[in-house]
């Protein structure tokens, strides 16, 4: 199947200088989704390569980028500065979006600085905000106090997460996509952690489940207004 895929450079902050990214576009793609990673990964993590391979399969172009501390190394970036970074990664994937429609978000950690940039601001051209485990409270420390911000975002909202996710209880999950008033679409991940780990015995179900996300997110981006 005919694809473009390379690798690029985006001014992250003036400060801290330019980051990498990945472009992998299917042919004929109408999605383009701008991917973050985990807080202590990087845009060549396996989760994600993995999410970017299997969204390619399902015809969703996706625009992986790195942080600024993950590209050179060292402590992570403050959340300013990793908002900022996603800002000017929505800018870079609009310039080579081609007109495709744009989502935005990442596993865990950068799903969560997606969220939170878009509740301070909107983020221009994004039509909705994807969470690939989104991470709600951390391990061992219940609580939903991280997902305050969510009532400022005004784009649809997709969650995908594990029903054995430790750092977002179903239980707790669950009632914050039902108070953000059809704003907000859960679909679990049946025995899914964090990582994406199952548990083939229990799943009850053959389906990869990466291929299971990709494919409710081309569903789901089908339907959002």
């Amino acid at each position: 199947m005919p694809y473009e895929a390379g690798e690029l450079e985006f001014l992250a902050t003036a400060e801290k200088g330019e980051v990498s990214a990945l472009l992998m576009r299917p042919a004929g793609a109408e999605l383009l989704l701008v991917l973050g990673h985990g807080a202590s990964t990087n845009m060549r993590h396996r989760t994600v390569e993995t999410i970017a391979e299997r969204c390619f399969d399902a015809g969703i172009a996706t625009f992986r980028y790195n942080f600024p501390y993950s590209e050179s190394g060292g402590g992570r970036n403050s959340n300013a500065v990793c908002q900022e970074t996603i800002r000017a990664a929505v800018m870079a994937a609009r310039g080579v979006a081609g007109g495709t429609r744009i989502l935005v978000g990442g596993h865990s950690f950068s799903g969560r600085m997606s969220s939170m940039a878009a509740a301070e601001a909107p983020l221009e051209g994004v039509e909705g905000l994807v969470f690939f485990a989104f991470p709600l409270h951390p391990a061992g420390k219940p609580g939903t106090e991280r997902a305050e911000h969510l009532d400022e975002v005004t784009v649809p909202m997709l969650f995908l997460s594990g029903t054995r996710d430790g750092l977002g209880e179903v239980d707790l999950l669950r009632p914050v996509c039902e108070r953000l008033v059809g704003n907000a679409t859960l679909h679990l991940l049946q025995t899914a952690d964090h990582g994406f780990k199952i548990l083939k015995r229990t799943r009850g179900t053959d389906e990869d489940v990466f291929v299971e996300m990709a494919r409710v997110l081309s569903d789901w981006a089908a339907k959002a207004p």
